[in-house]
């Protein structure tokens, strides 16, 4: 008994276990997407690029979630949040047409959001300062093994026990709910060190890390969109080609995510973005002009190995936040991250109709973007340290 106590009144693990609840639902749906939108819907890249941005639509409403947090609190909003993921994942072969595709890719997108919103508050706040990073790198591990058994289940289920599409989005769904409900009941809701604003929070001097989280909502959508879809449509993989290639990211990720963590709190936030910038640029252009398929696999499996060192944009804003800000600058932060997120999909989605290889050139554009700004990190940040060159902030 007094072993289970621990574990119910263990903040962290609870972080740990929704780590490893919504990447085991979510990873379904992301290495099935491609496949099943081609062979069930005809999409071509117009449709996925206007699914896509239908999909950050709630993310750029994540802001919303302040005014949320009146009625309900963080942890049971986070709960509630997994379970409408999940119930939208597990509906989504059931309607296998392009209108009833967006509408399940949007209910599935408002549960996912509001999640990643809150859980990013949570995290930041449970954590101290001096710990954040390891623990993020330790999440990203937990979140690698989850995918990875997500993938496997995939290439086993429906490569060797020829499991259906409609099948496996059910099978998905309702696990994670079983999932939600457990962790529901099980954990004891926590208090918050800080009293967070209910209301939406602006400030001057948390510019860089708005700016910073443009470009990454602009740049991640080159790889979740259109290098994936380019994988399927260029170089013709498999819904299990593919989940294998996410199995071999996942792997790195489980093995190195947790180092990495590490090395960003050891060499700072300003190194670690400067290494991720300059390797996703050499990336999206190598990605430009890729004709080889196994060229394109490896390239895969690097610029998601990249995106674990996004840890140090978070642990940036940890250093120089009011801990008061943190749940509202989360949200404002995810809207900020989904204003290109919403548009570029649908745009460069048109433009991939005539010029794949632009599309990645447009995402080295930004990667370089984010490096310039990266550039202006302290080699301490803290709060009244924010930035090495700038106008003097509020």
């Amino acid at each position: 008994m007094i072993q289970i106590s621990n574990f119910r009144n263990n903040p962290q693990l609870l972080l740990l276990a929704m780590a490893f609840a919504m990447p085991l639902v979510f990873s379904v749906w992301v290495a099935l997407l491609n496949n099943f939108v081609v062979e069930k819907a005809q999409f071509t890249g117009a449709e996925i690029g206007l699914l896509q941005s239908l999909r950050e639509v709630p993310g750029f409403l994540a802001f919303t979630a302040v005014f949320v947090l009146l009625i309900l609190k963080e942890q049971t909003f986070a709960m509630l949040s997994l379970l409408v993921m999940c119930i939208g994942i597990a509906v989504t072969g059931l309607l296998p047409f392009e209108i009833g595709l967006y509408c399940t890719t949007v209910l599935m997108s408002i549960g996912f959001h509001y999640f990643e919103t809150i859980n990013q508050s949570l995290t930041l706040q449970w954590l101290h300062k001096d710990k954040a990073a390891h623990f993020m790198g330790q999440q990203l591990a937990v979140k690698s093994f989850a995918s990875l058994f997500a993938y496997g289940s995939i290439w086993v289920l429906m490569e060797w026990l020829d499991v259906n599409y409609t099948a496996m989005y059910m099978l998905a769904g309702g696990f994670g709910l079983i999932l939600v409900v457990f962790m529901w009941g099980f954990f004891k809701q926590f208090e918050q060190p800080s009293l967070q604003h209910k209301h939406m929070v602006l400030r001057k001097r948390y510019w860089l890390y708005y700016a910073l989280t443009f470009f990454s909502g602009a740049r991640r959508q080159i790889f979740l969109v259109f290098a994936s879809f380019m994988m399927v449509e260029k170089f013709g993989y498999s819904v299990g080609q593919i989940s294998l290639l996410f199995i071999i990211n996942y792997v790195f990720n489980l093995i190195f995510a947790p180092k990495i963590g590490k090395w960003i709190a050891k060499v700072g936030e300003r190194t670690a973005l400067t290494v991720e910038y300059v390797g996703l640029a050499v990336v999206f252009v190598s990605y430009a002009m890729v004709s080889d398929a196994q060229v394109a696999a490896v390239l895969f499996v690097i610029d998601h190995l990249f995106f674990a060192m996004a840890i140090a944009m978070k642990t940036y804003f940890q250093k120089i936040a009011d801990p008061k800000d943190i749940a509202s600058t989360a949200g404002v932060a995810f809207t900020i991250n989904h204003i290109a997120a919403v548009v570029i999909p649908a745009l460069l989605g048109i433009l991939w109709l005539s010029s794949p290889s632009a599309v990645f050139y447009i995402g080295a554009g930004f990667a370089v973007c984010s490096l310039i700004l990266a550039l202006n990190i302290p080699d301490e940040p803290q709060d009244g340290s924010e930035f090495r060159f700038s106008l003097k902030a509020d």
